[in-house]
């Protein structure tokens, strides 16, 4: 595979986002071994640091464990799976036109209940859990999403470490 090739989505897994409670067969608070399991096998690369757990998975993951309890997923924007909520989908795609999906979306709900950013202008959605990270892939930039459960929506950005917001 070259470096900076993406998969197109009829090569990806299809997984289906439901809102702070599970990606795909992932779901928040599983244990690593629950996790390892649930996706057919060993987590390599798994390592502590600063009391958190982290995993780069060869499925195209970064899976994020404090406590022994999954507690973020990151989705590589090259090779991951393609994560799918309200029939769109939210990996390896034009940031632009997936935040301004996600403005659209906020117009039509209570103010100040749907987007946030995070410091480096990465917008985020409070009623999905998620923030739309980016990822290079060669001369353009594609969306690398992280999604959190319904506890960390308060303060987002200090839940992981800073390696989950920018690669």
């Amino acid at each position: 595979m070259k470096v900076w090739h993406v998969l197109p989505d009829s090569e990806r897994q299809q997984w289906l986002l439901d809102p702070f409670v599970s990606v795909g067969p992932l779901r928040f608070g599983m244990s690593p071994d629950e996790a390892s399991a649930v996706l057919g096998g060993g987590l390599p690369g798994l390592e502590w640091r600063g009391g958190e757990r982290r995993t780069h998975s060869e499925a195209g993951l970064d899976l994020y464990f404090t406590a022994e309890r999954l507690c973020g997923i990151s989705v590589d924007a090259r090779r991951g799976p393609q994560v799918l909520t309200d029939g769109v989908a939210l990996v390896g795609r034009v940031p632009s036109e997936l935040e301004q999906w996600l403005v659209e979306r906020a117009e039509s709900r209570e103010p100040y209940t749907e987007l946030f950013y995070l410091p480096a202008a990465e917008a985020g959605s409070l009623t999905l859990g998620f923030v739309l990270c980016v990822q290079r892939a060669g001369d353009h930039l594609i969306t690398r999403p992280v999604f959190l459960p319904a506890e960390a929506m308060d303060d987002v950005y200090h839940q992981l470490p800073d390696t989950a917001w920018a690669i």
